[in-house]
């Protein structure tokens, strides 16, 4: 099982102390998780994708390249790609390149997202939302295995055995698909495609039910079950297991998730979220390693937690990323093996 972290660089003021850091210091602290994971060797770092003035990160295969930079074996995906508002090509380029930097460790998953914002920002319209998404995505899939492409669509001019370079290292840039809903899920499947399953609300079990839909699918599709790759993306927390610890930690959450919930975090959904069948991973070593463990049993091959949220101080950020590595990590790949 493939364990790592993900990013999206929110820029929320810390709810205690008022400090908002600049879009500087919040990429430099991105690139130093990269390095850190890096050295403690878990296996993945996931970078989002936003493009409002409370995230820093826009251009996620540029990010990409910089942290595969200043690292050695670690790998990388998107977390997720809005492929329905950009280029196929252009981001077949993007993250090649990234994939030249890295030597060989870039992958990506796209999705249609949460978010709409980008859709008016890059003069798209939300009526063509999957329209969009299967026509680029198609096109995407022609890029990544040949190198001259010639094509034709609704939503960006023909390709006439055009040149796609530069081509990465690896044969074709691993592609995952993000979704979150049963007919979303059932495409991916029906298509090939692994699938990253975003983690939020709700309990364990349900989300069990939809990697059960999608192993379901996927074998009636005529896949191999050897081929099938499922991975959980959920916030992450991991304390020192004292009540005051989480305590403090939901002041933090609940900045984060104040837009969703458009004020503070009930203190009884908060509850319910780090209970034994909550989705929030959180908690002690051991409590965090049961939850992945339930996920493991689900048949989930790659587990990545968003630890850096809600403008939480750096130095406990860090802190609860050696914990994951050191204690969670650790323990988990010997119960495994």
């Amino acid at each position: 099982m493939e364990l790592g972290l993900y990013t999206f660089g929110d820029r929320i003021a810390d709810p205690v102390s008022g400090k908002k850091i600049s879009a500087k210091e919040r990429l430099n602290q991105m690139m130093e998780m990269a390095v850190i994971a890096d050295a403690a060797g878990l296996d993945i770092i996931g970078v989002g994708e936003h493009h409002q003035l409370d995230y820093v990160n826009s251009a996620t295969a540029t990010l990409i390249a910089a942290m595969a930079a200043v690292t050695k074996r670690i790998r990388f995906t998107s977390a997720s790609t809005s492929i329905s508002t950009a280029d196929p090509v252009r981001t077949f380029q993007e993250f090649a390149t990234a994939d030249l930097v890295s030597n060989g460790r870039v992958e990506i998953i796209f999705g249609r997202g949460a978010f709409t914002d980008n859709f008016p920002l890059f003069g798209f319209d939300l009526k063509d939302y999957d329209e969009l998404f299967l026509e680029k995505i198609k096109l995407f899939d022609l890029l990544n295995t040949n190198e001259r492409v010639t094509w034709r669509g609704a939503f960006r001019p023909e390709l006439n055995q055009a040149e796609i370079a530069p081509r990465p290292v690896q044969k074709k840039l691993p592609v995952w698909i993000g979704a979150g809903s049963p007919g979303s899920i059932a495409r991916a499947a029906t298509m090939g495609y692994p699938l990253a399953i975003p983690v939020l609300g709700g309990t364990l079990n349900s989300y069990a039910q939809l990697a059960n839909l999608y192993k379901q699918v996927w074998l009636q599709s005529g896949h191999t079950a050897s081929a099938l790759r499922l991975s959980v993306f959920s916030h992450l927390q991991v304390t020192n297991g004292s009540k005051a610890s989480l305590d403090e930690f939901y002041n933090y959450y609940s900045a984060y998730l104040k837009p969703l919930f458009k004020g503070p975090l009930p203190k009884e959904h908060f509850q319910q979220m780090i209970s034994p069948q909550g989705t929030l991973i959180a908690g002690s070593a051991q409590e965090v390693i049961d939850k992945i463990l339930f996920l493991k049993e689900m048949g989930v091959s790659r587990y990545a937690g968003q630890i850096d949220i809600g403008g939480q101080p750096w130095n406990k950020v860090v802190k609860s990323i050696e914990l994951f590595a050191t204690k969670v990590a650790s323990e988990i790949r010997k119960h495994i093996s």
